[in-house]
Protein backbone atom coordinates (compact mmCIF):
# COMPACT_ATOMS: atom_id res chain seq x y z
CA UNK A 1 0.00 0.00 0.00
CA UNK A 2 1.19 3.54 -0.51
CA UNK A 3 1.36 6.18 1.78
CA UNK A 4 0.66 9.90 1.04
CA UNK A 5 1.58 13.39 3.03
CA UNK A 6 -0.18 16.46 3.00
CA UNK A 7 1.10 19.30 3.23
CA UNK A 8 -0.05 23.02 4.30
CA UNK A 9 -3.58 21.30 5.02
CA UNK A 10 -5.76 24.81 6.38
CA UNK A 11 -6.39 24.49 9.94
CA UNK A 12 -10.45 24.91 9.91
CA UNK A 13 -10.42 22.13 6.85
CA UNK A 14 -8.35 19.51 9.37
CA UNK A 15 -10.69 20.72 12.00
CA UNK A 16 -14.19 19.78 9.71
CA UNK A 17 -11.91 16.57 8.66
CA UNK A 18 -11.60 15.71 12.05
CA UNK A 19 -15.39 15.73 13.14
CA UNK A 20 -16.66 14.11 9.93
CA UNK A 21 -14.22 11.49 10.91
CA UNK A 22 -16.04 11.22 14.57
CA UNK A 23 -19.67 11.69 13.53
CA UNK A 24 -18.80 8.49 11.00
CA UNK A 25 -16.79 6.78 13.79
CA UNK A 26 -13.79 6.80 11.75
CA UNK A 27 -10.32 7.50 12.09
CA UNK A 28 -9.13 10.93 10.02
CA UNK A 29 -6.75 9.02 8.13
CA UNK A 30 -9.75 6.76 7.13
CA UNK A 31 -11.98 9.28 6.47
CA UNK A 32 -9.47 10.55 3.87
CA UNK A 33 -9.14 7.57 2.35
CA UNK A 34 -13.35 7.40 1.81
CA UNK A 35 -13.40 10.55 0.88
CA UNK A 36 -10.85 9.92 -1.86
CA UNK A 37 -12.68 6.30 -2.57
CA UNK A 38 -16.23 8.38 -3.30
CA UNK A 39 -14.83 11.19 -5.44
CA UNK A 40 -12.81 9.04 -8.01
CA UNK A 41 -15.35 6.51 -8.11
CA UNK A 42 -17.84 8.46 -9.64
CA UNK A 43 -18.00 8.11 -13.62
CA UNK A 44 -15.68 11.11 -14.76
CA UNK A 45 -17.92 14.14 -17.36
CA UNK A 46 -16.96 13.62 -21.17
CA UNK A 47 -17.05 17.22 -22.90
CA UNK A 48 -17.64 20.45 -21.89
CA UNK A 49 -20.18 22.43 -20.50
CA UNK A 50 -22.04 22.96 -23.53
CA UNK A 51 -21.82 18.92 -24.03
CA UNK A 52 -22.99 18.39 -20.47
CA UNK A 53 -25.75 20.92 -20.86
CA UNK A 54 -26.93 19.57 -24.44
CA UNK A 55 -27.08 16.25 -22.63
CA UNK A 56 -28.61 17.29 -19.53
CA UNK A 57 -32.04 19.51 -21.33
CA UNK A 58 -32.11 17.00 -24.54
CA UNK A 59 -35.29 15.46 -23.44
CA UNK A 60 -36.77 19.00 -23.12
CA UNK A 61 -36.62 19.21 -26.95
CA UNK A 62 -38.91 18.87 -28.96
CA UNK A 63 -37.76 16.42 -31.57
CA UNK A 64 -40.08 17.85 -34.35
CA UNK A 65 -38.85 21.83 -34.24
CA UNK A 66 -36.82 23.16 -36.72
CA UNK A 67 -34.98 25.85 -37.34
CA UNK A 68 -35.73 29.04 -39.40
CA UNK A 69 -32.94 29.85 -42.19
CA UNK A 70 -30.75 32.72 -41.86
CA UNK A 71 -31.61 35.53 -44.07
CA UNK A 72 -29.31 38.05 -42.97
CA UNK A 73 -25.67 37.57 -41.65
CA UNK A 74 -25.25 37.85 -37.80
CA UNK A 75 -23.79 41.38 -36.89
CA UNK A 76 -22.81 42.94 -33.25
CA UNK A 77 -24.60 44.50 -30.81
CA UNK A 78 -25.05 48.52 -31.22
CA UNK A 79 -24.73 50.50 -28.37
CA UNK A 80 -24.38 54.12 -29.80
CA UNK A 81 -27.94 55.08 -28.50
Amino acid sequence: MATLTIRNLDDELKARLRVEAAQHGRSMEEEVREILRRALSQPQARGGLGSRLRQRFATLADPGLELPARVERPRSADFSE
